[in-house]
């Protein structure tokens, strides 16, 4: 499969996902979900101008690049100008939101003295593990690319096409020139041909181009294409982005002042850009949420990101509470939780977002404490105690597991308590996991608090609950204790990460921000954030996750660093907040979505595009330090 690493932009409606780089190129299409099925290996468009070779529109010497979001919206737009024949090509990406189709509208500009004769081709290749099932077949206006079980149309609404290659389409297309006499062929990859003819100079062209995904049926392709050719595209742009704006004004629900310079500009932009890309990542069906938009298919350097880890989930969710999207907050917990609990309470690492169970490496015990934990922030937000009727079974459950697991681990049993950390990286008892226990354990005793006099017409349930209560009260006496002893280094005067390595980490500020079992001023904290400082933080203003960190050269996540912005805010140092802030703000591209890493040397992105607990992090950290 093509290497393609960075989504750099994202557009999408409750069906369709597609990512793009920054120039252009469309990366990944998704449907029906947001991380199964994506459909592409690479999707190539390029243009030949009277004789020329074929250039390629998303790669070209001669090419210039400028790329922006129409202004809050999720309409892509990349302006590309090729230098040498002075052609300008306006791209513009949609998708509908009442209509599963991507549409690309491409503009033509001849900005030359001379005529310029120009044909645009498309060249796609379809990712699928069985490419030797996979074939290619003309249709009205474009060509058709199936399967046994999806058939994925390419063609335009108007513009007929000129010429096309389904079968060996890589031996010449690079040269401008396609041909074949087939009308079907067997090969994973096919291309077409639109002739524009000849463009005088000043002269304007558009060409549509749409992209459906159906069942490989003939005549519900007929039937769709049909249909999709008939729309009036400049049309459907505009409700598209009407749709789009209203959304964002109906979510954000933090005004901000008019900003006095560009730093602040980016802020805003940033802000919008998160309230927009929530919902990209959301499966509107079954409530689950996607970490990122898939960026390593092959795992050549990282297990794969498309798929919803519950503790991310529930941090996501609390802001998305704030942007009152308590619907899709309360089908997560309602829907999705309870559907991928596992009998003995536990959930597993992750999962797809339609509720199946992802590949998985390990477990990790913070995915299960997570989910009681953000059933009572979200009661916090709303208030709503059949909200807390509804999942009490499924907290019960996962608490009576959290509780075995500690009675194991304090009981130094021979049942197995170890876990992998929140990074996925280490494998024992680590401070971040035990700590969202103590916060499972504390969040279930204000459940029952809070749930108790709704069941007095039964006796028998609030004496459970009362003797549950004794329990959990026992267990954070014990559980807190636990973490002081086994955690705190008497030597290094610090808390460290784990009973292993001991290694200073980022994480450990779990245990203050937000599990609140410590203040952000008591000496064990101050004397920690002393050392995570010396040993994490880095000389651009940075913070790596944890010492001798080596997943991508470990560079300075943006996670980490707003974790200690966060920090920083409860302890009330909002200038070291606002530099650390700062130093994610500037690192972030132009339009707004938030890396996972940034690279130490360049102060660019590093890794992984539009991560969704990085957008979650920038959120809340522009609210606390400019609101409250």
């Amino acid at each position: 499969m093509k290497t393609k690493y960075f989504n750099d932009a994202v557009i999408g409606n409750d069906q369709i996902l597609a990512s793009y780089s920054k120039n252009g190129e469309l990366l990944r299409l998704y449907y029906p979900t947001r991380d199964n099925k994506q459909f592409l290996d690479y999707f190539e468009t390029g243009v030949k101008i009277n004789d020329s070779s074929l250039i390629y529109l998303h790669q070209d010497i001669n090419n210039q690049y400028k790329q922006k979001y129409i202004e809050d919206t999720n309409i892509l737009t990349t302006e590309i100008k090729n230098t040498y024949f002075n052609l300008k090509i306006v791209q513009t990406d949609f998708v509908p939101i009442k209509n599963n189709v991507l549409i690309r509208r491409y503009l033509f500009v001849n900005e030359n003295t001379i005529n310029l004769d120009v044909k645009f081709f498309v060249h796609s290749k379809l990712h699928t593990a069985e490419n030797n099932l996979v074939g290619s077949k003309l249709i009205d206006k474009g060509i058709v690319q199936y399967a046994h079980d999806f058939a994925l149309s390419i063609f335009s609404n108007k513009v007929e096409r000129t010429n096309h290659q389904l079968n060996d389409t890589g031996s010449n297309i690079q040269e401008g020139y396609i041909h074949d006499k087939d009308y079907i062929g067997m090969a994973p990859d096919a291309s077409v041909c639109y002739d524009l003819g000849t463009m005088k100079p000043k002269e304007k062209k558009y060409i549509d181009i749409m992209i459906t995904i159906t069942e490989n049926c003939e005549k519900q392709i007929e039937e769709e294409t049909n249909c999709f050719k008939k729309l009036d595209i400049i049309k459907e742009q505009a409700l598209t982005e009407n749709y789009w704006k209203r959304y964002l004004k109906k979510h954000n629900t933090f005004k901000f002042e008019e900003p006095r310079n560009a730093y602040e500009e980016k802020i805003q932009r940033m802000y919008r850009r998160t309230i927009l890309y929530f919902p990209l990542l959301v499966n509107q069906e079954t409530g689950g949420i996607s970490a990122a938009v898939e960026v390593d298919e092959e795992r050549t350097r990282c297990g794969r990101y498309s798929y919803c880890w519950t503790r991310d989930a529930v941090f996501i969710t609390r802001a998305m509470e704030l942007l009152g999207m308590k619907k899709e907050v309360e089908k997560f917990y309602k829907n999705f939780c309870k559907k991928t609990q596992s009998e003995d309470g536990k959930w597993e690492q992750r999962f797809y977002t339609d509720g199946s169970l992802a590949p998985c490496w390990g477990y990790q015990v913070d995915e299960t404490a997570s989910v009681i934990y953000g059933v009572w922030e979200h009661y916090k937000f709303g208030k709503d105690k059949k909200f807390l009727k509804d999942t009490l079974k499924m907290c019960e459950k996962a608490n009576r597991f959290l509780q075995r697991y500690m009675k194991d681990l304090l009981l130094k049993t021979n049942e197995i308590h170890v876990s992998y950390d929140l990074w996925e990286m280490h494998e024992g008892i680590n401070m971040y996991s035990i700590s969202s226990i103590f916060a499972a354990f504390y969040s279930m005793n204000l459940i029952y608090n809070e749930i108790y006099n709704e069941y007095e017409e039964n006796r028998i349930k609030q004496e459970q609950i009362r003797e549950e209560k004794k329990k959990i009260e026992e267990f954070l006496i014990q559980t807190k204790e636990y973490i002081v002893t086994a955690f705190y280094d008497n030597e290094k005067k610090s808390f460290v990460r784990n009973l292993e390595d001991r290694w200073m980490d980022v994480s450990i500020i779990g245990a203050v921000v937000p599990f609140q079992i410590f203040t952000p001023k008591e000496k064990k904290i101050t004397n920690t954030v002393e050392r995570i400082d010396l040993t994490l933080r880095t000389y651009t203003g940075g913070y790596k996750r944890f010492e001798n960190d080596n997943y991508m050269n470990g560079n300075p996540w943006t996670i980490t660093t707003l974790w200690m912005a966060l920090y920083h805010i409860e302890k009330g140092e909002k200038s070291k907040a606002k530099e650390e802030l700062r130093y994610v703000v500037n690192t972030c591209e132009e339009l707004g979505l938030i890396s996972e890493q940034i690279n130490n040397e360049t102060m660019k992105p590093a890794w992984v595009m539009g991560l969704r607990m990085g957008a979650c992090n920038v959120y809340f950290s522009v609210r606390k330090i400019i609101w409250e």
